[in-house]
C-alpha cells in the first residue's frame, strides 16, 4: 500500500491532499477544474495550430533536415569533422559559385572530383581483395 495515499484522506486529480473543511474543499475542487479546463483547452488550440498547412510542412522540412543532417554526420564521422564545422567553407564556396555564374563548371568538376574518388577506392579495394 502507497504510504501517501490513506483511503480515509480526500485526495484530488493529481493525488494532492484537500482540505476537510467543505467550504475550503469546494474552492480547492473549483480551482481544480479551472486549472483542468485550462489545460484542455490549451491542448485543443495546440491540437488546432499543428493542424495548420503551413506548420505541418514546416514540420516536415524541419524533420527532413533533421534526417540529411544526421545521414551526412554518419558519413562525416570516419573524418572527425562535422556538417556544422563543413557548413561555414560550403557556403562561401557556393556563393563564389553563384556570384560568378560558374554553376556548370562547378559541378561538372564535382563530378569528376566524385569519379575519381570512386575509381580510387575501388582501385584500392581491388588491390586489398588480390
Amino acid at each position: 500500500m502507497d504510504k501517501h495515499h490513506h483511503n480515509d484522506e480526500p485526495t484530488g486529480l493529481a493525488g494532492h491532499k484537500h482540505s476537510r473543511d467543505p467550504a475550503l474543499r469546494k474552492a480547492e475542487l473549483l480551482r481544480e477544474g479551472e486549472f483542468y479546463r485550462a489545460g484542455v483547452a490549451y491542448a485543443r488550440a495546440q491540437v488546432k495550430h499543428g493542424a495548420r498547412p503551413e506548420v505541418m510542412l514546416h514540420s516536415v522540412f524541419d524533420h527532413a533536415t533533421w534526417a540529411l543532417r544526421a545521414r551526412a554526420d554518419a558519413l562525416l564521422k570516419p573524418t572527425g569533422t562535422s556538417v556544422s564545422v563543413i557548413a561555414p567553407y560550403a557556403l562561401a564556396a557556393f556563393n563564389f559559385v553563384r556570384q560568378r555564374r560558374m554553376g556548370k563548371q562547378a559541378l561538372a568538376g564535382a563530378l569528376l572530383l566524385g569519379v575519381a574518388s570512386w575509381f580510387m577506392n575501388k582501385r584500392r579495394a581491388s588491390r586489398e581483395v588480390g
